[in-house]
């Protein structure tokens, strides 16, 4: 399977890095199976940091990983999913103990809806079901070392503006 991640730089050997903002599953190392997601997301950062270059570097992963690892799926938002990703954002100082995460993107079109809900306008099936009427894409998390040693470097594709 392939798998992206948009960087300002080529990543050949990916880190967990702890993030300086709360993110949807925790810190640790972020790839999509989406192209575009990756490409927009590099786009993005490389507006924030006035560059005019950066990366799509491309991974292989193994359709079946080690059963040794911990994983957690979420095939779309769900009660669970909501309640993993308001976890990651909102708990300080939670750490969740899986290797892998899977599942949808909480993008800023998501997280009008989750204000919604945090502001008691919507309630959590009502949530659900908004997120589900959107395209969501998908973001598989790498939250350790055993897991990033799943990915293999496959090349970096330049983005320019």
């Amino acid at each position: 399977m392939k798998l992206y991640h948009g960087s300002l730089e080529i990543v050949q050997k990916p880190e967990i890095r702890k993030a300086n903002r709360t993110l949807d599953y925790g810190s640790g190392f972020y790839t999509t199976t989406s192209y575009e997601q990756a490409e927009a997301w590099v786009r993005r950062r490389m507006d924030e940091a006035k560059l005019d270059k950066g990366y799509v570097n491309i991974y292989k992963m193994p359709e079946v990983v080690p059963s040794t690892l911990k994983q957690l799926v979420f095939q779309s938002p769900t009660e669970e999913w909501v309640d993993f990703v308001m976890r990651n954002r909102m708990e300080n100082g939670f750490v969740h103990e899986y290797d892998i995460v899977y599942g949808p993107v909480a993008n800023d079109r998501v997280y009008a809806a989750f204000a919604l809900y945090e502001g008691g306008f919507l309630n959590k099936q009502d949530l659900i079901k908004e997120l589900k009427a959107y395209k969501l894409v998908d973001q598989y998390l790498f939250h350790t070392d055993a897991a990033l040693q799943t990915l293999t470097f496959n090349e970096a594709k330049e983005v320019v503006l």
